[in-house]
């Protein structure tokens, strides 16, 4: 296995930030798709690799019809049209299923491995597999916490506790006082830690609230049932665009006058923001977590770069998205980039 990231070579965080932002500018380059895309590539001074072919698997926790994973492939893709490679994108929210997701990639003796870490206990041996034979890999989204744990290179995405903890500040500048988080996912770590950060900095009362993410109709009843029973919450914080969608519905059937706040984007979540049924969304760059996470993989073996050298993760957010900037945000989340 080449070992030349090992510890005794880091990178200074400092780089790690540098070189992010380089690779920022080249995603959203490539943001727009198509031949106009690839003629845009084509006059850059960074051009398309012309590196030998690489094979690269994104591995995700992605449920079905979670639009949130269809922007995160999307700033995949788009790095690896750029870099010369072919990505194997596949999804299982089913930790063991992913699990073996990540065993058919090493089986397919795949140059990279990029993986989601919403189970990490059920991903360390997998890793660990992937690692003994010489396949780098790294994180993006989920696991931030962990990834260095299970030895990841690099990881891409939010600190979803600090996320949490500046929705809660939200709140409290909202005058909101009784609060209920709905978690789409029972025991994905990053949403426990999004409703754990909102709970240390909000002031009001907050409770958690399980939901089965994979049934959207159960998700609309379970949201209205808990507003009947508790006609004095002024508050639902949703952990993704459709459940705030669905929560803006559970509102009008429970004769509610709760607000709607949110993590994360889609197009229809930015025109509701314009249009006020929903408040704000905590923006964590999906396209981006994609993208870096790709092109990262493409520079270690080409290279022998890697971000954060082993110790900092490469943050792609918390950032609000409200009335004040959502017209700037809607035009590239009409595009599925945001």
């Amino acid at each position: 296995m080449d070992r030349s990231y090992s510890r005794s070579r880091k990178l200074a965080p400092v780089v790690a930030v540098a070189a992010a932002a380089a690779l920022t500018l080249a995603g959203c380059s490539s943001s727009s798709g198509g031949k106009k895309s690839e003629e845009g590539a084509a006059d850059a001074s960074a051009g398309k690799a012309t590196t030998p072919r690489m094979t690269v698997a994104l591995v995700t926790h992605q449920s079905a019809g979670d639009t949130f994973w269809d922007i995160v492939r999307k700033g995949a893709e788009a790095a690896a049209a750029k870099d010369n490679i072919k990505l194997i994108y596949s999804n299982d929210p089913n930790a063991g299923n992913q699990a073996n997701l990540v065993q058919n990639a090493i089986d397919q003796k795949v140059d990279g491995i990029a993986i989601t870490l919403a189970k990490p206990d059920a991903m360390k041996d997998v890793v660990n597999k992937a690692k003994a034979a010489g396949i780098p890999v790294v994180g993006l989204n989920s696991g931030v916490s962990e990834w260095q744990k299970l030895g990841l290179m690099e990881f891409f995405g939010q600190d979803e506790t600090v996320a949490g903890e500046a929705l809660g500040k939200r709140l409290n500048e909202a005058g909101a006082k009784n609060a209920v988080c709905v978690i789409q996912e029972q025991g994905n770590i990053g949403l426990e830690q999004r409703c754990a950060g909102v709970k240390k900095t909000f002031e009001g009362k907050v409770e958690n609230l399980n939901v089965n993410g994979t049934d959207m109709p159960s998700v609309k009843s379970t949201i209205t049932a808990k507003l009947k029973q508790d006609s004095g919450i002024d508050y639902v914080v949703a952990l993704g665009a459709p459940f705030a969608l669905t929560a803006v519905q559970s509102i009008g059937d429970a004769g509610s006058e709760a607000k709607v706040a949110t993590f994360d984007l889609n197009k229809e979540l930015t025109g509701a923001i314009s249009k006020g049924d929903i408040e704000f969304a905590v923006d964590q760059q999906p396209y981006l977590q994609g993208y870096l996470a790709i092109d990262s993989l493409w520079l270690y073996k080409n290279n022998g770069n890697y971000m954060g050298g082993g110790e900092q993760p490469v943050l792609t957010g918390p950032a609000f998205v409200d009335k004040t900037n959502v017209e700037t945000i809607d035009k590239f989340a009409a595009k599925g980039t945001r």
